[in-house]
């Protein structure tokens, strides 16, 4: 790891981040034990603010001011579920070696107060804004807001220096400058922060990726004939939460004349006999999210549609192949075909079909791999990240498309694949 990276590591215990990579990343039970050390909550949430302080002193702002709920998560390990994703109504605060202010919805800033012994009960607040709107600036609750994180910045001794902001209501940003204080891009810290994960974090992402194992199995046991795409979501949905996903964020699945170009849905279309079909998985256990394509046929295949996938597959282990610590991602990129060689106008439109994105408690994080972004910003990789590779081809003959895609953390001299349903050759559901 690089020399700007040891700080926070050192931080938090040593296994959290001195694993050794001759053992299998675990894949533990949902339930805690008394005889094997799972998920040490205690020591991630040690983890977490430790990469944020880090972050933040490297920054030279004063602090950082969250409304991403994700951001909120790492800082101070509350959620109170998918209800809140797009309300922008939740914030944290975090100043040097301060611990955090929280300013959550109604009764749930009560809730932390009885139930989060990490958070410090004074700071457990409860907090409104607008609501994206709903209730008018003139309501005066982001001046409110802005004047209290004013006063507060002057407790922490960091009054008259910039803060970071990650997303917010434009209103709260024009409450926030009237209330003296500079505002600069604050998501670029909780990327920094959020970058390199503790074996904790790694270990819960392999977990929800074992979950989407399962899931693909109950997918590959009920693709027949007859059955609509949305009655797999559906089944895919059950399957999960029965396994202890703590959210569902969408699952994409598409099939036969749909497979090209990639739409990004579903539908009720119902699978005929030789479809190609291919599903994406994004879903989360304990906030730590999957990205997870499998392509499968509908008993079985055409030569066209097993050359696309034996393409996909190809352009995605030679992109595995390279993935190592001082590797950078336009070297990764490069190996990917250009958007004309496989339908494309240009790079904007195939964006996202060969890709990489990171992987945490949000679906992207660093590093964000395209040869639309990273032959002129490259990024390099270092062990502890972790992200999903994912490849796209159309078969030649109009009928289908293969969509692979693998999760993979980053060791020392390579990398591990953590997502394990059988993807080497095309997966032929209830063969004919």
């Amino acid at each position: 790891m690089a020399t700007s990276e040891q700080s926070p590591i050192q931080a938090a215990d040593d296994m959290a981040t001195h694993w050794n990579w001759d053992r299998p990343i675990a894949s533990p039970g949902r339930m805690n034990v008394d005889f094997e050390e799972r998920v040490n909550f205690d020591r991630l949430r040690r983890y977490r603010i430790a990469r944020t302080r880090w972050a933040l002193e490297n920054s030279g702002l004063g602090a950082v001011l969250c409304f991403d709920t994700n951001n909120i998560r790492y800082i101070t390990s509350s959620v109170i579920g998918e209800w809140a994703r797009d309300k922008i109504c939740r914030y944290a605060l975090l100043t040097g070696t301060a611990e955090p202010y929280l300013w959550d919805f109604g009764s749930a800033a009560t809730h932390h107060r009885l139930f989060s012994p990490w958070l410090k009960p004074d700071r457990c607040r409860a907090g409104m804004l607008g609501l994206r709107g709903s209730v008018a600036e003139e309501a005066g609750l982001f001046r409110r807001a802005a004047e209290e994180i004013a006063q507060l910045l002057k407790v922490e001794g960091v009054a008259g220096m910039p803060i970071g902001v990650d997303i917010c209501e434009p209103p709260m940003m024009f409450a926030l400058q009237a209330a003296g204080i500079e505002v600069r891009d604050g998501q670029q810290i909780m990327l920094d922060a959020r970058q390199i994960k503790s074996m904790d974090e790694i270990v819960l992402l392999n977990t929800a990726a074992s979950m989407v194992d399962g899931t693909y199995q109950v997918i590959a046991e009920a693709l027949k004939p007859g059955v609509r795409e949305n009655e797999l979501v559906a089944l895919a949905n059950k399957q999960l939460y029965d396994a202890g996903s703590d959210d569902v964020e969408a699952i994409n699945a598409v099939a036969g004349e749909r497979c090209s170009p990639h739409p990004h849905n579903f539908t009720d279309r119902m699978y005929r006999p030789g479809d190609q079909a291919f599903f994406d998985v994004i879903q989360s256990y304990m906030g730590y999210r999957t990205c997870y394509y499998r392509t499968l046929n509908v008993g079985s295949s055409t030569p066209a549609q097993e050359d696309a996938y034996r393409q996909a597959r190809e352009w995605i282990d030679v992109a595995i192949d390279i993935v190592k610590p001082g590797v950078t991602t336009d070297q990764i990129a490069k190996l990917w075909p250009k958007a004309p060689e496989f339908g494309f106008a240009n790079e904007m439109e195939a964006f996202g079909l060969q890709f990489g994105h990171g992987l945490g408690l949000a679906l992207h994080e660093r590093p964000i791999i395209s040869r639309l972004n990273s032959l002129d910003y490259p990024v390099e990789l270092h062990e502890g990240m972790v992200f999903a590779l994912e490849t796209y081809c159309p078969a030649a003959d109009g009928n289908g498309a293969a969509r692979i895609e693998e999760e993979v953390v980053v060791t020392p001299d390579g990398c591990r694949v953590i997502t394990l349903f059988p993807s080497k050759e095309l997966f032929i559901a209830n063969q004919y």
